[in-house]
């Protein structure tokens, strides 16, 4: 048998004394332990009694070696074994093997699935009773000694018997508690053999892999993983196999995935032959979205500190050279001078420009990820591109993701889609021409945002350069900033910029952002909608009741108090202002009275208001106008709270 270490070694010495064969099957008829009388009592193979042998390739080696006698059929005789052992039922009998040796075979199911079988010699006992048999009348002396010898031998069985049933009792709650704390554990946790067949698994490969099988047992790399990740991931098996622990991280293609995966060797001690690799797998995605996010706020904060000096000097030498450049102005020039003196200040207006433009890249930026339903945000995103292009230039939007809400920044996001579709309007020039816009999810991980042009596409140059902060193609009408932007804007949120040419022609520029679902309440809320203006207030009942909402409307504050005891209100959203009221104070005493009702302010008063800060510090505010996306958002943001 292979070796083992700790309280799995123990335990197998300790069923390798025990004279009766043993093993045990699980639910899905692969060997989960054995004992060494099992192997030398039926002369199996090391491939039949390691953990992970189908219960089929043992029942055919036993048939092939004649452990049957002569079949006929052997392949009908297979899988009749096979049925009976899925429908596993206890029972005892006792058969002459072959060899013409007598065995007893005693086989209980288990609670988890499965069964354990006890086989024992009963070949002294049978010729006992033949000699009994034989010579009963001539041999009363014998008898009775054969009969004390075997009541002796039947009270020695007995005792093995009830150790049996103890130590099938230990084996299965062992089992199961190591079978549920593996599963518990956030990562895939495996066990190959020197071939790179798996004889373990906790079932977690599917998860951390999504498209593949979580019962791998029996599976070799290939077949588990892939023929690409099991190419990527063999030397490292192989190290592990020569006896060199190692981790490797690596990203997986398909879904797009971080995994870090760690191959120790399965060697009970120094010197002993190694038998397997134990593989331990987990997700780093989010972690290495977050350490980009990181890395992206760091070198935002050096770049800041990098430029803010020098831009102060820089504005300062410009502000001369516009004061010097007027008193030029106001001089008696000579002809063609003026014009000079104009350049000389429209170049030093738009290098204060670019110095702005400079400071809002790598000055604080704050991300600002809350609920968004994708549907209103292509929306509002079409008519602001739609603007910006000529009659000749189709814009196509194209939403292929399932969730309806998720979590974005969504001003950050709009004015990176809005520099890339104004590039794109660029490239195509007076030609006729498509933008596209396409929303992908990448196997529930990934959000890509891909615009794509039917322009001349990337030079070899510009893919290489084009995130490159004041890189341009524009010649003097570009600052070089805008693709640096998407690209500062993206990673600062953990994600990635891609730049390629289409097969054909024009070019493709696709964000990869992290993909978090953030799912609205699928119940329609009742709103308690307070607002003194008829006009505000059927705008956002319209919007609350095309999301499905049921509405029930207040005009004042005393009027929203009386209703707000009704039973079944979920929200009370309130304008801050209410002519003689205050909303701030109207939804205080309404927590204090209700407090188990949602509560919600908007407002058009600026952020700087004291009636508007003293609100945020307890409930969201929303800032007036009021779509149906932002009180979609704003329930959704409730209900992943």
């Amino acid at each position: 048998m292979p070796p083992r270490t700790g309280t799995d070694h123990l335990t197998r010495a300790g069923l390798n004394l025990i004279q009766q064969a043993l093993s045990i099957y699980d639910a899905d008829l692969r060997l989960a332990v054995c004992n060494r009388p099992f192997q030398t009592m039926f002369g199996l193979p090391e491939r039949l009694v390691t953990p992970g042998a189908p219960f089929r390739d043992t029942i055919r080696y036993l048939v092939e070696t004649g452990e049957y006698g002569e079949i006929d059929d052997i392949e009908s005789f297979i899988e009749t074994r096979v049925d009976q052992a899925r429908a596993f039922q206890p029972h005892y009998m006792e058969r002459r093997r072959a060899n013409g040796r007598m065995i007893s075979v005693e086989g209980s199911p288990l609670p988890e699935g499965g069964w354990v079988t006890v086989y024992t010699d009963i070949t002294a006992i049978k010729r006992q009773e033949e000699l009994l048999r034989a010579r009963s009348e001539e041999l009363t002396d014998q008898v009775l000694t054969h009969t004390e010898d075997l009541a002796a031998t039947n009270r020695a069985l007995e005792a093995t018997i009830a150790q049996l049933e103890e130590a099938k009792a230990e084996l299965t709650e062992m089992e199961a508690r190591i079978r549920l704390t593996t599963e518990m554990t956030p990562a895939h946790i495996a066990r190959v053999d020197r071939d790179g067949v798996y004889t373990y698994t906790n079932r977690r490969l599917s998860s951390l892999l999504p498209g593949r099988q979580s019962d791998i047992v029996g599976l070799s790399f290939e077949q588990a993983l892939g023929a690409h990740t099991a190419a990527r991931l063999r030397p490292q098996l192989a190290r592990a196999l020569a006896g060199e622990a190692s981790v490797l991280e690596f990203t997986e293609d398909d879904s797009g995935r971080r995994i870090r995966t760690a191959f120790t060797p399965d060697q009970s001690g120094p010197g002993e032959p190694i038998t397997g690799v134990y593989l331990l797998s987990t997700d780093l995605t989010e972690e290495t979205q977050a350490k980009a996010a990181l890395a992206q706020t760091g070198k935002r904060e050096l770049a800041a500190q990098l430029t803010s000096g020098l831009a102060h000097d820089f504005a300062n030498l410009l502000t001369i050279i516009l004061g010097l450049q007027g008193r030029l102005e106001r001089m008696s020039l000579p002809s063609g001078a003026r014009e000079l003196t104009g350049a000389t200040k429209a170049a030093a207006r738009r290098g204060g420009d670019l110095l702005n433009k400079i400071a809002r890249m790598s000055g604080p930026h704050e991300t600002r990820e809350a609920p968004t339903v994708l549907d209103d945000f292509l929306a509002t995103l079409a008519p602001l591109a739609g603007a910006a292009l000529p009659p000749g230039i189709a814009l196509t939007l194209d939403k292929r993701v399932a969730h309806p809400v998720l979590m974005l920044d969504a001003g950050s996001l709009q004015d990176s889609l809005l520099n890339l579709v104004l590039n794109a309007r660029d490239a195509i020039g007076a030609a006729p021409g498509q933008i596209t816009v396409r929303l992908s999810a990448v196997q529930d991980t990934w959000l890509d945002i891909t615009v794509t042009d039917t322009g001349p596409g990337f030079s070899e140059m510009a893919l290489e350069r084009a995130l490159d902060p004041f890189f341009t193609t524009k010649g003097d009408a570009g600052s070089g900033l805008g693709l640096s932007m998407v690209y500062d804007l993206t990673k600062l949120a953990g994600g990635q910029v891609r730049l390629e040419n289409g097969p054909e022609c024009g070019a493709s520029v696709t964000l990869r952002m992290p993909l978090r679902p953030a799912e609205a309440e699928a119940r329609p809320q009742l709103v308690l909608l307070v607002e003194d203006t008829p006009d505000i207030r059927a705008h956002v009942r319209d919007a609350l009741t095309a999301l499905g909402h049921q509405v029930m409307e207040a005009a004042s504050a005393e009027e929203a108090l009386a209703l707000a005891d009704i039973p079944g209100i979920d929200w009370v959203l309130s304008d801050i202002r209410l002519g003689a009221g205050d909303g701030v104070d109207l939804l205080t005493r309404i927590a204090q009275g209700q407090p188990g009702l949602k509560l919600a302010l908007m407002t058009s008063l600026p952020e700087g208001d004291t009636r508007r800060t003293a609100g945020a510090q307890r409930w969201p505010v929303l800032q007036k106008p009021v779509s149906a996306g932002t009180l979609q958002a704003l329930f959704a943001q409730e209900a992943a709270a």
